[in-house]
C-alpha cells in the first residue's frame, strides 16, 4: 500500500490554535502473563505538548506500544480517530516515533536512514529522499548527513533518530526518552527542537522522560502512570498546584512584622530564600481574608497573594506516594 504525502516538513500539522483530543483510551488493560502493564487505563490527551510520566515500571513504554498498534490491549484506544489495533499502518502514516534506544542499519548513512523510514511510512523514493535533507537540516546534521551513523556520537545518533520521526510529515509525535545519554548542551539543543517542533510549528507532541526537568521546560499538559494505572491527567499548572491553604504572599515593606503578626493568629509562617515572600500556612478554618485584615491592621500593603505551586519533583513525588498509599488502602 502507497501513501502519499504532500511536500512541506510539517505538511501533516494542524493549526495549534484548533484543541482537539489526540489520544482517548478507554479501559485499556494489557498484560505480560501475570504483569499487569496497564491497568483500566482512561484519559484523553488534548493537542499540544504533554508529558508522560512515571516511576519505572509503570507502564510509560506500553501505553506508547499501545498507541502505535504493536501492542493489542483490552479496552478501546484512538489515536487521531484511527484505531491502532485495526489500521496500524494508517496510524504509523499519522505519528512519527523516536525510540529511546538505537535503532539504525549497519553501513548506513543518517540520510540513508532518514529516507528509508520515509520510504517505510509510504512515501516515494524522491519525496522520502528530499525530506530527509529538509528534516536533517533543520534537525542540525549538516554535511554529517552523509556520514555512517556506526561513528556518529550519542548526540548525532539522537538529532537523526528525531529527523526520521519528522520525515513523512506526522501529526503526532511519540518521544521516547529523547535526552538520553546526552551532555548538557546537546540535551538543551534537544529540547529547543521539541519546542520548536510543539510550539511554533504546530505539531502534537507526546514526550515521555524519567527527566522532570524535561517536561517541565517544554511540556503545557502530563499524564502521569504508577503500576499501571492513571494517577494524573490535565495541565501542568494543575499539577504543581499546591492545596489552597498554603499561600505566597508579599507585601510593601514591613515583612517581619506581617509574619510577627500571622504567627500570632495561628498560622505557618516561613521565609523564602532569595525572595521577598512569605510562605503562610492558614489555621483550619481560616480564609485568605484573614491575611488582608492583619495587613490593614499593619498598616502594609499587600503586593502579591497566590496559592503556592510544587515543583514539578515536589509534584511527582507527591501523587506518586499518594497513589502508593491508595493502593495499599484498597
Amino acid at each position: 500500500m502507497i501513501f502519499y504525502v504532500r511536500a512541506g516538513l510539517f505538511m501533516g500539522t494542524i493549526p495549534a490554535t484548533l484543541d482537539y483530543v489526540i489520544v482517548s483510551c478507554q479501559s485499556l488493560s494489557h498484560s505480560f502473563g501475570r504483569l499487569l502493564a496497564l491497568q483500566g487505563v482512561s484519559c484523553e490527551i488534548a493537542s499540544g505538548c504533554t508529558g508522560l510520566l512515571g516511576p519505572n515500571g509503570a507502564g510509560k513504554s506500553t501505553l506508547i506500544k499501545c498507541l502505535l498498534g504493536q501492542l493489542r490491549p483490552r479496552g478501546r484506544i484512538s489515536v487521531l480517530s484511527v484505531d491502532p489495533a485495526v489500521e496500524p499502518l494508517l496510524v504509523r502514516q499519522r505519528v512519527g516515533y523516536m525510540p529511546e534506544a538505537d535503532v539504525y542499519l549497519h553501513g548506513s548513512s543518517g540520510l540513508d536512514m532518514c529516507s528509508m523510514c520515509g520510504q517505510l511510512s509510504g512515501m516515494r523514493r524522491s519525496d522520502a529522499v528530499s525530506r530527509a535533507h529538509e528534516v536533517l537540516n533543520y534537525v542540525g546534521m549538516g554535511e554529517a548527513r552523509y556520514r555512517e551513523v556506526d561513528g556518529y556520537s550519542t548526540g548525532m545518533r539522537q538529532r537523526v533518530k528525531l529527523a526520521c520521526a519528522l520525515v513523512h510529515g506526522p501529526r503526532l509525535l511519540l518521544l521516547d526518552e529523547p535526552t538520553t545519554g546526552l551532555d548538557p548542551s546537546g540535551r538543551e539543543e534537544m529540547l529547543q527542537i521539541i519546542d520548536d517542533v510543539a510550539h511554533r510549528r504546530g505539531m502534537d507532541v507526546l514526550f515521555s522522560s524519567h527527566i522532570l526537568r524535561d517536561i517541565e521546560d517544554t511540556c503545557d499538559r502530563v499524564v502521569v502512570l504508577n503500576e499501571g494505572r492513571l494517577i494524573f491527567e490535565g495541565s501542568l499548572d494543575d499539577f504543581q498546584q499546591e492545596e489552597s491553604s498554603v499561600l505566597h504572599l508579599r507585601v510593601r515593606e514591613g515583612r517581619e512584622r506581617m509574619a510577627r503578626a500571622l504567627l500570632d493568629k495561628g498560622c505557618q509562617v516561613e521565609s523564602l530564600d532569595g525572595t521577598e515572600h512569605l510562605a503562610v500556612k492558614l489555621p483550619a478554618g481560616s480564609t485568605p481574608e484573614m491575611i488582608f485584615r492583619l495587613a490593614i491592621d499593619q498598616g502594609l500593603q499587600v503586593r502579591h497573594l497566590a496559592p503556592a505551586t510544587l515543583s514539578l519533583e515536589q509534584a511527582f513525588e507527591k501523587v506518586i506516594i499518594g497513589s502508593v498509599k491508595g493502593g495499599e488502602a484498597r
